[in-house]
Parts: C-alpha cells; sequence; structure tokens
C-alpha cells in the first residue's frame, strides 16, 4: 500500500468520499462553464449583467447540488428512481393545465425565483428510472418481448407528455436517449433495426400528411423542417436564424475576429443569441481553434465518464453513468448540428454554456448522480 492510499484510507468518511471524486470530469465542467461566462459577459458588451452573473450564481448552485448528490450512496438513488420518475409525470401534468406559456409554447412552472422546465428533469428521472428496471431484471430476460414492452412505455409516457407542450425536439431527445439506455442494457440489435423502419415509415408519413386535414405535425414544425432544407427560401424570415449563424460561424475564421469583437453578435444580428445560438457566437470570436477546444473539453468529459461506468461492478451505477453520458452528447451534438444547419432548430441549449437555468442545474444535478455511482462503486482489495 502506498502512503497517499494510506492516507486516503485513515481520512475520515467525507472527506475521503471527497477524494474519491471523479476530479477530471469536476475540472472539465467548470472549463466548460468558464466558456460559457466568457460569451455571456461578451454578448452583454463586457457587463456581468444580464447574463454572466445570474450564469455564474446557478453554476454555483449547481456544484453545491452535485457535490450535495456524490456524497449520496448510489444505492439511495436506485431506490428513488420510481419516486423521481412519478415526480417527474405529476410535473409535466401540471404544466399540462397550470404551466406558464413563452414563445408558443407551454413548457414551465412559474416558482416565484425561477422557472422551472419539467421535460429537462425528465430526461435525467428516465435514465434513473430505466438504470433501476435493468439492474433488476434478470439478464436473460432483458431481450424479451414483453420486458421489452415495459422499458417503452416508460419512455413513451413522459414523452407524449413533453410532446403536447408541444416541443418535439425535447420528445425526440428524450426517445432517443431511452433508446440508447435499452442498446446500453444489451437489447437485441433487431428491436433497433425494427423502430429504424418504422422511424422512415413515420418521416414519410409526417411529409405526406402535410397540408391535408390529418397532419401530423404543427406548422411551425413544417417550417422549420423547410428552413432545414434550404434556408435561402426566406432568409428574413424563418431562415434568418440559420443564415445569420452560419455567417457568424464562417466569419470566425481559424482564429475569430477577437474577444468582444464579434459583429453579428454584438450588432444583435444573432436572435436568441445568448442560449440556443451562443456557439455561433463563440465560433465568431475564437474561431475554429475556439470551437474545436470547446468541443475537446466536451469529448474529455465523456471518455471520463465512459471509463468510469467500464470500471464500475454495479450495474445501476454503470448505466447511471452511460445514461448521464448519453443525455449530455445528445444536449452539445444537436445544438452544434442545429446552429451548423446540420439538423432542424429544435431549441435545445448547449451545456453549461447557454444561459438557463433549469438545464445547467439538472445537468448537473445528473452530473451528481455520476460522481456517487463513481464514489461509491464496489471497490475489491489491493
Amino acid at each position: 500500500m502506498s502512503y497517499l492510499e494510506y492516507r486516503v484510507q485513515t481520512v475520515p468518511t467525507g472527506w475521503r468520499k471527497i477524494l474519491h471524486m471523479n476530479w477530471p470530469v469536476v475540472v472539465l465542467l467548470v472549463a466548460v462553464a468558464g466558456y460559457g461566462f466568457l460569451m455571456l459577459y461578451s454578448i452583454a458588451g463586457g457587463s456581468l449583467q444580464p447574463w454572466a452573473e445570474p450564469q455564474m450564481i446557478r453554476f454555483g448552485a449547481g456544484m453545491v447540488i452535485m457535490f450535495a448528490i456524490a456524497m449520496v450512496p448510489i444505492w439511495f438513488w436506485r431506490n428513488m428512481a420510481g419516486l423521481a420518475y412519478a415526480g417527474t409525470l405529476f410535473l409535466l401534468l401540471l404544466v399540462e393545465f397550470f404551466g406558464v406559456a413563452g414563445m408558443g409554447a407551454q413548457r414551465w412552472i412559474d416558482l416565484g425565483f425561477m422557472r422551472l422546465q419539467p421535460s429537462e428533469l425528465a430526461k435525467i428521472t428516465l435514465v434513473m428510472i430505466l438504470a433501476a428496471y435493468y439492474d433488476w431484471l434478470d439478464e436473460d430476460r432483458i431481450s424479451r418481448p414483453l420486458w421489452v414492452l415495459i422499458p417503452l412505455a416508460i419512455i413513451l409516457l413522459p414523452s407524449f407528455l413533453v410532446l403536447r407542450q408541444p416541443d418535439l425536439g425535447t420528445a425526440i431527445l428524450m426517445m432517443t436517449g431511452g433508446g440508447i439506455m435499452m442498446f446500453l442494457a444489451g437489447v437485441h440489435w433487431l428491436y433497433f433495426a425494427v423502430v429504424l423502419a418504422a422511424g422512415a415509415g413515420l418521416v414519410y408519413a409526417v411529409l405526406a400528411s402535410r397540408g391535408t386535414s390529418w397532419q401530423l405535425l404543427n406548422d411551425y414544425q413544417y417550417r422549420r423542417i423547410d428552413t432545414f432544407l434550404d434556408p435561402s427560401n426566406d432568409p428574413l424570415g424563418a431562415g434568418y436564424n440559420i443564415t445569420q449563424a452560419k455567417i457568424a460561424l464562417g466569419s470566425g475564421g481559424w482564429t475569430g475576429r477577437g474577444f468582444m469583437q464579434g459583429t453579428q453578435s454584438r450588432l444583435n444580428f444573432l436572435p436568441e443569441k445568448q442560449t440556443d445560438f451562443i456557439f455561433t457566437t463563440l465560433a465568431e470570436e475564437f474561431g475554429f481553434v475556439g470551437s474545436v477546444s470547446l468541443l475537446a473539453l466536451y469529448a474529455l468529459i465523456l471518455f471520463f465518464l465512459v471509463i468510469s461506468a467500464l470500471n464500475n461492478r454495479d450495474r445501476f451505477g454503470a448505466l447511471t453513468t452511460l445514461g448521464v453520458a448519453a443525455t449530455f452528447f445528445l444536449y452539445f451534438a444537436v445544438n452544434m448540428a442545429m446552429v451548423m444547419g446540420l439538423a432542424p432548430v429544435v431549441g435545445v441549449p448547449l451545456p453549461l454554456v447557454s444561459y438557463g437555468g433549469s438545464a445547467m442545474l439538472v445537468l448537473l444535478a445528473a452530473f451528481g448522480l455520476a460522481q456517487s455511482a463513481h464514489v461509491h462503486r464496489p471497490r475489491g482489495k489491493r
């Protein structure tokens, strides 16, 4: 036993848990959030208000939540998974009847000091309940039809409630994240082949239903598809956001225009520059180098989460960590694809960088679950 191992085993339990945390992930989260603070400061013209300072406060609160969750044994969160899932369904139902509307959708609950978006919470509680389900289920039953239908129902129920808000983008992300969890748990690949085939048929039905009495999407959602396929059709209307985003991305070049020198954001050509389109501001001011640097930080966070999961012999802890990693990946991959014109605009924030309360706090709580799994993972004798 080395001296360091001896010291770790002789400190009090609480301090030992802190030492056992996945510290590379903590450092990387702080680094990513730092990008967000800089961008929000720049967008405001060199001021901490109205975005950077509140974001810093929320990040600090989120880190406290992450550490608090990490200190609680992972078996407690496994036992709480069902209650957390049921609570999320209740909040989604509250949104249906008493939610606050904004920008054409009813997605928030007004708590007074902040607006809570239960659909963000649903992404994480869905990971918890699926991890608990597959931790309970015998491995030889995982791919049997009956035991595949149960997690499908678990995924589709909150997705349906989110879709009614309407929030198609978040509903798709939830279903995708749930599908990834099922795949990681070991469900046979043939089920996914059937789903992909059905998905292709659904896409055809969606496009064919446009303008009919059985139209499957709202008109604004079809306009998003049109904008995605050809933004130049309406450059001053529906295609304005993505057109200006591409101008900002291209004007950054290799090294960018410089900090606080982005004309697209400073001259207000970019709508939602502090939220969904903040990556374009980063690309304009720091160029390709800055953009790839942020992407590298995201990739490193995924790397350390996957390594933690692979080294965890507790099935619930490993699946939860992989589920958090998959959710985190979907966040930044969809946002970046969206602002680059590779995916339709669906209103997904850039994790820890975009301005917002619910998304940041819920995501840091999810990292707390991954940290709890890492801290309390089974450790064999050395």
